[in-house]
């Protein structure tokens, strides 16, 4: 009788468990649930016309409703006579928010007119203005730019910026450790571009949840084998290394491919589908964990969709519009950075994930954790393909 009370309190104790680890993975994964694929960008643009200095800055109306407030009937549309109420108060918020500085002073911003243009990942405030030095008689070409546009609000936003001289285009980009940046028009290096984009592709892929649960939902059985409609685990390092580099090549082909065509505008997909699609991926990689279909092929998984996933990841050098000149750096650079960050992440889960291969606990996280994924991504796809929103920004 004893005996079978120590089953039952084991079996209690070990459901208990489950459901605490269950809870913990749970708590830490469903707030990714609420975020798109696509980050916080801007897009400003500066040219000389004459003696002046024009900008265009393309700013996501979401991101201005979430600042200053544009739903004035909370109806969650941005009309037209809305954004136009709001004109000034955007020029004042923005502008506030991205200075030039030379010769120790800071030049003046003046608003020349508001529209409204379509990017990949939605509508967006174009706000065209431009840029007033004092006691100047010629344009600057030594100069300070300080952005500083709703890092206070999403340390994850991004200015991406590019500089029109001379038939040529200098392209940064700003982040919160990165607001404030110098310019020499005469003497501009390259490599800064470059090492700009490469970390913004880095950037990219680590924000991008999407793309880091795809990756991990096909990982997950990589230091196990099916074996009986069972798991168990691989009986060598060497095993486990071949099947997480074969699905990390086939990955890495693929959306490099399509980043490429995409970016070159050889290829385009519509912006909806293309993320349905991706969220339709990792439901599918994550169930693949659950009922195998794929058991030793999961790298035909990871190029076919990864294929899709490239186009994701051109949409921040497709909206920035980049001329011949800075693309093919832009390019290359960016896609270095998200193989340097794809390889961060899957060099910090081949040792966790081959220590613990063998235990119970690991059967539970790759089970458990295929199971969220997938509920996540559910969430993801049912508001991509239907343009509906479960979490609301209020």
């Amino acid at each position: 009788m004893r005996q079978k009370e120590q089953k039952i309190a084991k079996s209690i104790a070990s459901i208990i468990k489950y459901l605490v680890f269950f809870s913990f993975l749970f708590s830490i994964f469903l707030p990714l649930s609420s975020y798109a694929h696509k980050p916080s960008d801007s897009y400003l643009t500066l040219w000389r016309d004459g003696q002046e200095i024009h900008a265009q800055w393309d700013i996501a109306l979401r991101d201005l409703d979430y600042a200053v407030g544009l739903d004035n009937n909370n109806d969650g549309e941005i009309t037209w006579g809305e954004l136009k109420v709001h004109h000034n108060t955007i020029s004042d918020y923005a502008l506030s928010q991205f200075m030039m500085k030379t010769n120790g002073a800071y030049c003046k911003n003046e608003t020349i007119e508001h529209l409204v243009d379509k990017h990949s990942d939605g509508t967006y405030e174009v706000l065209h203005f431009k840029i007033n030095c004092e006691g100047l008689q010629k344009v600057p070409k030594k100069f300070d730019l300080e952005y500083n546009l709703f890092f206070d609000l999403d340390p994850q936003h991004r200015g991406l910026l590019n500089i029109k001289h001379k038939g040529k285009t200098i392209s940064r980009i700003f982040s919160p450790n990165n607001s404030t940046q110098h310019f020499n028009l005469d003497s501009q290096n390259i490599w800064s571009q470059s090492i700009d984009f490469l970390k913004e592709g880095i950037w990219h892929i680590w924000t991008g949840f999407d793309h880091i649960l795809f990756l991990l939902a096909l990982l997950l059985p990589s230091v196990l084998i099916r074996v009986s409609n069972t798991w168990k685990a691989v009986t060598s390092l060497k095993t486990a290394f071949w099947n997480i580099f074969k699905i990390v090549t086939a990955f890495t082909i693929a959306h490099s491919i399509t980043l490429s065509l995409a970016t070159l505008e050889i290829i385009q997909l519509p912006s909806r589908f293309v993320e349905s699609i991706i969220a339709l991926s990792v439901i599918l990689a994550a169930l693949n964990n659950i009922y195998p279909v794929f058991k030793e092929k999961r790298w035909l998984i990871a190029f076919v969709f990864g294929l899709i996933h490239g186009f994701g990841f051109a949409s921040v050098l497709m909206d920035l519009g980049l001329p011949k000149d800075t693309l093919l750096i832009a390019l290359l650079s960016f896609n270095v950075g998200v193989e340097v960050g794809q390889l961060v992440i899957v060099g910090a889960f081949i040792p966790f994930a081959y220590k613990l291969k063998e235990s119970r606990l690991y059967q539970i996280i790759m089970l458990t954790g295929s199971i969220i994924i997938a509920v996540i991504a559910l969430v993801w796809f049912i508001e991509r393909a239907f343009n509906f929103s479960f979490f609301p920004i209020s």
